[in-house]
């Protein structure tokens, strides 16, 4: 599968990027903004287009064509403040939609967040746009007739290990965190799994392989 790693050189997509670089079931390609981030994808043989999400929707439309599928784990960051937020992970993500609709790209994974929602847990100081942001297009992806999946991890942490995760569709049996690795693993696990397109799966740290939770999901 030709994959295009959009947000590839944040934390989740560099994993991700790493892992489909050791499978011979993936051929990815790191979007990255900045010539300077080429380096860690080199190392791993993994091409690299460098294109920026604030580009207007024609370009995005170019940089995709040709792909399987995309994933999509692009985020303005926590100290960028709400206008960046809106622009990437909501204008941005709306632009990759579109573009994906018109281009044919059929499969879409989206890296959104827990609790995206529900508006009674987007209190915390300054996380409200973020939130607003994540469900807005989450939205778009859900009424643009793509095979998506949207992956809504919790907390997430460095924890080098894949461990145990849970998949729920209440975010509030969730638990606290979950580590990178496990949404990057997952990701490759629906990529390879059609059962997955046009389902929104929360998730966090719990008791069962990243297979056997989403088997457990898909069973429920």
């Amino acid at each position: 599968m030709n994959v295009l790693i959009i947000g590839a050189n944040g934390k989740i997509g560099r994993i991700v990027a790493q892992k489909m670089s050791a499978s011979e079931d993936f051929e990815p390609t790191a979007l990255i903004r900045k010539e300077e981030q080429k380096s860690y994808f080199e190392n791993l043989n993994v091409p690299t287009i460098v294109e920026s999400l604030e580009s207007a929707e024609k370009t995005i439309e170019e940089t995709i064509n040709g792909f399987d599928a995309i994933v999509f784990s692009a985020g303005s960051g926590g100290s960028t403040g709400a206008d960046k937020t809106i622009e990437i992970d909501l204008y941005g993500a709306t632009k990759v939609i579109n573009a994906a609709k018109s281009q044919g790209v059929s499969r879409f994974v989206m890296v959104s967040a827990a609790f995206s929602d529900v508006p009674e847990f987007w209190s915390a100081p300054g996380m409200k746009p973020y939130y607003i942001a994540k469900h807005l297009a989450d939205k778009e992806l859900k009424r643009g007739k793509l095979n998506y999946t949207i992956l809504r991890p919790v907390r997430l942490t460095d924890d080098e290990a894949v461990g145990e995760i849970t998949i729920q569709s209440d975010p509030h049996e969730l638990n606290k965190e979950i580590p990178r690795a496990a949404v990057a693993e997952t990701i490759l696990e629906v990529l390879r799994d059609r059962n997955t397109h046009g389902r929104v799966m929360e998730m966090s740290a719990g008791d069962l392989s990243v297979r056997e939770a989403i088997n457990a999901f898909l069973r429920a």
